[in-house]
């Protein structure tokens, strides 16, 4: 989401700007431990109330997601000529601001890869070039450990709503041709912005996820923003130990139908 420090009326930013919202922080999504007997029915009750939630006791290593995030903040720091060897992003490797097939506008840099661990497009190697050993290997790591995770969370999902078949819906992740995908996202500063007001931009616009489900990890900045369902848009509190899992569209459909 995009989230500006204090109002501002810049026509030159109204694009962004317009997607900001008041909000306040929001302290009511719901925490499900993955390692409760319960977990399942907690899972599906917010999915169907508000559409995320958060996971503790996931079972991904912190130094897993310490390790990933170092790494990718290296790569995000290098001169913007390095980093546009890796660009553009087609749609695996680096791109920024515009996001997607769809031109979607956002204040934002982001390195797309596929979570087929055989899979690398060209346009993504120069994101390896420094340390290239440390940086795959913290990406592979992370990628098989999230989506384990993601498999039993996708189960429970089944199981909470009495399917038989429990492996539904993981086993669609698990088919190598799935088009799933993981993004790092890095959100600088907008300088432009800033010398002109002192204020800052970072984010994206509203929109939703067309997957089953997404997969968020914060650091301890805040900035995710969701809509409830009166319509009333709430900051969620960061934690960078926990996952929020935020349902897609196709989830809900499958719900629904």
């Amino acid at each position: 989401m995009v989230v500006l420090s204090r109002t501002a009326k810049l026509d030159h930013f109204s694009d962004l700007i317009k997607t900001c919202k008041p909000t306040s922080l929001f302290a009511g999504i719901p925490v499900v431990d993955l390692s409760s007997p319960d977990a399942k029915h907690r899972i599906v009750r917010a999915c169907e109330e508000h559409g995320m939630f958060k996971v503790i006791n996931h079972g991904v290593p912190l130094d897993f997601m310490t390790t990933l995030e170092a790494q990718a903040l290296k790569f995000f720091n290098l001169p913007q000529s390095e980093k546009d060897q890796a660009a553009p992003a087609d749609p695996f490797g680096y791109r920024s601001k515009r996001i997607g097939l769809n031109g979607d506008v956002g204040w934002m840099e982001y390195i797309l890869l596929s979570t087929n661990l055989d899979i690398i497009s060209h346009k993504s190697l120069p994101i390896f070039k420094e340390n290239p050993e440390i940086f795959r290997d913290a990406v592979e790591d992370y990628i098989t450990a999230v989506k384990n995770m993601t498999f039993e969370v996708l189960e429970m999902v089944a199981d909470g709503l009495g399917i038989d078949q429990r492996n539904v819906l993981s086993k669609l992740l698990k088919d190598e041709k799935s088009d799933s995908c993981f993004r790092l996202n890095y959100y600088p500063p907008c300088p432009e912005l800033h010398a002109l007001s002192g204020r800052s931009l970072i984010g994206f616009g509203e929109h939703t996820d067309p997957q089953i489900i997404s997969v968020l990890k914060s650091n301890n900045t805040s900035g995710l923003q969701i809509s409830l369902k009166d319509g009333t848009w709430v900051t969620v509190a960061p934690d960078q130990t926990a996952f929020f899992i935020n349902v897609g569209d196709c989830l809900q459909v499958i719900k629904q139908w």
